[in-house]
């Protein structure tokens, strides 16, 4: 991330709540510290929410210029990070909607997702943990948008249900139909790939 320098407003861990109070008494130094805490978070969900890094660092940097000129109406009703997270995906959108195709987000061959090998496995099982991988990524970045945002903060992000229905904004019953409908979803491709697998062993096998 390019904002801020990352130091602590003060010797001593503040929480958010102080740190938004500094900024809107003119304190940068509280805000380039709230963008250390949560510029790496935000940033992956925008990654797994549009599937493009330049366009995850994009938004994420616009988010920041966003709650900067806004912080003095933040209100306090939902926690700051929850606040940040709905300016950021309501700016993923914006921009998803202004690319040709009408907001349609890069599927998982096209995105720049950051895969890293578990270096104890051997050869093959890289290959086939890569490959799940690839799998997981394709069946999240393929969810309509409704029910793949659920998914990035519950699962992903371990946003609690409470945390993410205020990120964005639904009644909890709505949110976790949602949730489970994503959660099928991405259980079906992945049950599909692993039974072609298997018939694939068995052909090589007979």
């Amino acid at each position: 991330m390019a904002f801020g320098s990352g130091r602590q407003a003060t010797g001593h861990l503040t929480s958010d709540e102080a740190l938004v109070e500094q900024v809107c008494g003119g304190d940068r130094a509280a805000f380039e510290e709230l963008v250390r805490r949560h510029a790496d978070r935000l940033y992956a969900v925008l990654l797994r929410y549009t599937g493009d890094a330049e366009e995850a660092e994009e938004a994420t940097q616009e988010a920041f210029l966003r709650a900067w000129r806004r912080i003095e109406g933040f209100e306090g009703r939902s926690q700051f990070f929850t606040w940040l997270y709905r300016i950021g995906i309501n700016e993923a959108k914006r921009r998803a909607e202004r690319r040709p195709g009408g907001g349609r987000v890069a599927a998982a061959d096209e995105g720049r997702i950051e895969r890293v090998a578990d270096e104890r496995a051997g050869p093959r099982q890289q290959a086939e943990q890569a490959e799940l991988r690839e799998v997981l990524e394709k069946a999240i970045l393929d969810l309509p948008e409704s029910y793949r945002l659920p998914l990035v903060l519950r699962d992903i992000e371990g946003l609690s249900t409470s945390e993410a229905t205020d990120v964005m904004e639904l009644k909890e019953a709505a949110f976790k139909s949602r949730l489970h409908r994503a959660r099928m979803i991405v259980r079906e491709a992945v049950d599909r790939y692993l039974a072609g697998g298997e018939s694939d062993s068995k052909s090589k096998g007979s």
